[in-house]
């Protein structure tokens, strides 16, 4: 069977970050340094995350079912917010060998691998996130996001811990391999507190962005045929947009009229903004409870 874009994507995030784990844990074992063996943890991290992202992306990619009717979308939001967790998690545990490091006061050796290996890191990372950004983004996919961000992040760290490698070569102050360590676990901090913060507003139903919301409403003010539309409400589930708002007519029109029309609405939203399911409810027109604040409103 031939694999979406998105599962291509995932599984070559899995290939490299397995060669990746491997050859920064040989390398980190040899030479000693804390801040290599960071790193080989770091990629390990991001093998797990690329995991969870490419099982996520194929439970995602099911059709709706009985029991799941908006389809499996949200277990793309839940696999970013576990990815999350687990780069913050990850920088919690090169701190402490970090600190362990400082006070047991180990020199570092082979200082020449552990810089190679960071560069080949460097090289692979950055080829490999580029393409997951690019797809995470035209396929909308909020797993292979995160999973392109623990891939970015890798790209940064590895640049840190190969200019420290140097430093200790130059100077021979082991101290600052550690202390590099300590650098790069708040880093990783940092960017796993953003992501989960992302993903949960992504689990917790919140609005689409303005962007979306904008071009909804253009092509509800561009409707001559209804009276005014309200109680927009939008949501998202993996990469599908879930819309449902009230549109108003004028009393004189027929049910056939309106229904036309709001199927009309209905395709004409979910084209916009594909893929998108669009729910739209008709209302008759009531001067007693028309609100000024209206959206859209003609006049009447």
């Amino acid at each position: 069977m031939r694999l979406s874009r998105k599962r291509l994507a995932a599984t070559l995030s899995v290939v490299s970050n397995s060669a990746l784990v491997v050859l920064k844990l040989l390398v980190g074992l040899l030479s000693g340094s804390v801040s290599v063996l960071a790193e080989a943890v770091h990629s390990a991290n991001d093998l797990i995350a690329s995991v969870i992202a490419l099982v996520s992306i194929r439970i995602a990619e099911r059709p709706p079912d009985q029991e799941h009717p908006y389809g499996h979308g949200k277990v793309e939001g839940i696999s970013a917010a576990v990815e999350s967790a687990l780069i913050v998690g990850a920088a919690v545990w090169i701190v402490v060998e970090a600190v362990r490091k400082i006070v047991k006061q180990q020199p570092v050796e082979h200082l020449g691998w552990g810089a190679a290996v960071m560069g080949v890191s460097v090289i692979l990372n950055t080829l490999v996130s580029r393409y997951l950004f690019r797809v995470a983004r035209e396929e909308d996919s909020p797993a292979l996001e995160a999973d392109a961000h623990h891939l970015a992040t890798d790209v940064y760290t590895s640049l840190g811990v190969a200019a420290g490698l140097v430093l200790v070569w130059v100077t021979e102050w082991h101290i600052v391999d550690p202390l590099v360590a300590i650098g790069v676990a708040l880093l990783i901090l940092r960017i796993g507190l953003s992501l989960t913060v992302k993903s949960l507003h992504h689990l917790m139903d919140a609005r689409l962005p303005a962007s979306d919301i904008s071009r909804i409403e253009n092509i509800l003010n561009g409707e001559t045929r209804i009276h005014s539309w309200h109680n927009l409400r939008t949501r998202k589930s993996g990469n599908t947009r879930h819309i449902d708002l009230h549109i108003v007519f004028r009393n004189d029109a027929t049910l056939l009229e309106a229904h036309e029309v709001a199927d009309e609405l209905e395709k004409r939203i979910a084209r916009e903004l594909a893929p998108a399911q669009v729910v739209i409810h008709v209302d008759p027109y009531d001067p007693e409870k028309a609100s000024p604040a209206e959206h859209a409103e003609r006049g009447a």
